[in-house]
């Protein structure tokens, strides 16, 4: 069946059409974020889907959409990063006029969801996660990820079996009689190249870095024999941000499609939403930010070659080009540091854009940069900006040749699906910073 409701579309600030429904009539909105791939004519046939959306839609007005990639938006342009999605939620906001709403993310919708509320604090009042991710890969510092061969293995079988109705029986627990329209649905979601390339993304994801800079209020919801994400993955949701819970239900499956098991799970997330649990969003002066710093490689000896006045003039116009740059980006130059400036984004994608630019500005001038980019929290100070983001900024720039970009991982992470290629460059330890810190150079 087609959609009851209209779908309408939303263009994002970097040129994505994007579907969208609204339901329901509630005082208060809510977004809700659904895993993997969706399609808007389609999800109407499937009851997992349904009852999120018509219960939610008894108390609030709900916004659901496809991701880019999937479904009714672009799906030319391919998926996008976690930044690049976030663009996604904002433009369906700003399309129906929400200036702040709840998320509900599902699944894979979890780390958008996350970096939605880390990255627009502003937007977002209150989260629900449910079988959801902040990081699925085990690594060194995440004994309790799922092995990366075991996700490799899971990537190829979706590769393999897409479109047939038996890859979303492994995400959603169903009747036999699904499998058609399952296949169905696998089918006009997106291809099964597509379908694997959005697996293997999310198996490079990690937003755990961005947990401690959400303010809203979180409820996070987990099966305790979830045989997809296992249960300490959904622990570290709630174990990371200020301000969450965490509630375990019985059961061992990670969505299902019997109401009757979905109803519980779904009354928490409402009766969380509406306001009746004692949690607070949390009162900071810190904020998530993406933070670039640069300085003019060799000045010192550049200085001492041209002498004060010409040099003085290098400086002057360093500071003019680097200001219009960052002005273009959207960000904010929190000051000049004498032959470099410390600015701040809010997104890594237009840091590193920013970056690029000022190198590229600045070359006619025979004057070169180093630049280094993290995504952290830092603390507002009036008019300047401290915290242990800005530490990271600078001394991952310290890590850099002249012309070159370098990045944290955490800005390698939010913008992988996007055109940035990147090289290795190890891992360190930086000054003043605890822990050895994945760092890397943005590719030309």
């Amino acid at each position: 069946m087609t959609a009851p409701v209209p779908v309408s579309y939303a263009r994002t600030d970097d040129g994505i059409d994007i579907a969208y429904t609204v339901t329901g009539n509630g005082p208060r909105d809510v977004v809700v974020i659904h895993g993997f791939t969706t399609h808007l004519d389609l999800v109407w046939d499937q009851p997992w889907h349904t009852t999120w959306d018509r219960r939610l839609g008894e108390h609030f007005r709900v916004l659901t959409f496809d991701k880019r990639g999937t479904g009714l938006s672009d799906r030319s342009l391919g998926s996008g990063s976690i930044e690049d999605r976030t663009r996604d939620v904002v433009a369906v906001m700003d399309a129906v006029g929400s200036e702040r709403a709840s998320l509900v993310g599902i699944s894979e919708g979890a780390p958008l969801s996350l970096s939605m509320a880390a990255m627009h604090p502003d937007r977002v009042d209150r989260i629900v996660i449910y079988g959801g991710f902040a990081r699925l890969a085990a690594g060194p510092d995440y004994p309790q990820g799922v092995a990366v061969d075991v996700l490799e293995e899971f990537a190829r079988w979706i590769g393999e079996y897409w479109g047939r109705g038996v890859c979303f029986t492994v995400f959603v627990d169903s009747p036999g009689d699904l499998q058609d329209a399952w296949a169905h649905f696998e089918r006009n979601a997106c291809t099964r190249q597509v379908a694997e390339a959005i697996l293997r993304g999310y198996f490079q994801v990690d937003v755990r870095p961005l947990l401690p800079s959400i303010q809203a209020p979180t409820l996070v919801i987990h099966n305790a024999g979830d045989r997809l994400i296992p249960v300490p993955i959904g622990r570290t949701i709630a174990d990371g941000i200020p301000v969450a819970e965490y509630r375990e239900f019985e059961g061992d499956f990670h969505c299902t499609s019997y109401i009757e098991r979905a109803l519980p799970r779904i009354d928490a997330a409402v009766e969380f939403l509406l306001g009746e649990s004692g949690a607070q969003r949390v009162a900071t002066t810190r904020t998530l930010a993406t933070v670039l710093f640069t300085d003019i490689v060799g000045s010192t000896e550049r200085a001492a070659e041209m002498g004060d006045t010409a040099w003085r003039e290098v400086l002057e116009q360093h500071d003019s080009r680097a200001g219009m740059s960052v002005d273009k980006f959207g960000g904010r130059v929190v000051k000049t540091t004498g032959d470099g400036i410390l600015a701040l984004f809010d997104g890594p994608s237009r840091g590193i854009e920013c970056a690029r630019a000022i190198g590229a500005a600045l070359k006619p001038l025979g004057v070169a940069i180093r630049a280094g980019v993290h995504t952290g929290e830092v603390e507002e100070r009036g008019d300047d900006v401290g915290g242990v983001g800005v530490h990271v900024a600078a001394r991952v720039m310290a890590l850099a040749e002249a012309s070159e970009v370098v990045v944290s991982r955490t800005v390698r992470d939010l913008v992988l699906g996007s055109s940035f290629q990147f090289d290795e460059r190890g891992r360190h330890e930086l000054k003043g910073v605890p822990g050895e810190w994945e760092v890397f150079a943005v590719g030309s």
